[in-house]
């Protein structure tokens, strides 16, 4: 009777904690901040060119899914996509944040519009409009900082009459 007793009382006393545990694992306002920062980062990286802060934001398993192109998967691919994307134009955009949403203590996603301008770096053309609707899953990684995991964006620019 005692052993089923002190049974019983272990399993309450453990479930009494799982709240506080579920609570302890919910992000706080400051990692939607860290997120926030994380975007605003990518947006210099991006205006910038700069392919090494780019990755930087990027997890070791990153699949970048750019629009009109197929999936980009690994660390090593996803660099060579921007690389030929900075190679081929100049980007001049600004994001608006419109949601960072956690999953997790450790997963979290945020949705962004961007607006700016594109510049063929080939062409003598005035730049061009920009505008995109993107979605970012991230990933808090064993050294705390946020990165992307998976990142998709279609433009929001009516379609070119022919």
């Amino acid at each position: 009777m005692y052993k089923i007793l002190c049974t019983t009382l272990a399993i309450i006393a453990l479930s009494a904690t799982l709240p506080l545990t579920a609570l302890a694992q919910t992000p706080s306002s400051s990692d939607a901040g860290a997120i926030a920062k994380q975007l605003q980062r990518y947006e210099l990286t991006l205006n910038a060119a700069d392919i090494d802060g780019v990755m930087e934001l990027y997890a070791e398993n990153a699949v970048f899914m750019p629009q009109h192109s197929l999936p980009v998967v690994g660390r090593d691919a996803v660099r060579s996509a921007y690389r030929h994307v900075f190679d081929t134009i100049k980007l001049n955009i600004r994001f608006e944040i419109d949601e960072v949403r956690p999953l997790s203590s450790d997963w979290a996603f945020a949705r962004t519009r961007s607006t700016g301008t594109v510049k063929v770096l080939a062409s003598d053309q005035a730049p061009t409009p920009e505008a995109n609707q993107e979605l970012f899953v991230l990933h808090r990684e064993g050294d705390g900082q946020w990165r992307f995991v998976r990142y998709i964006f279609s433009t929001t620019n009516p379609p070119t009459q022919r």
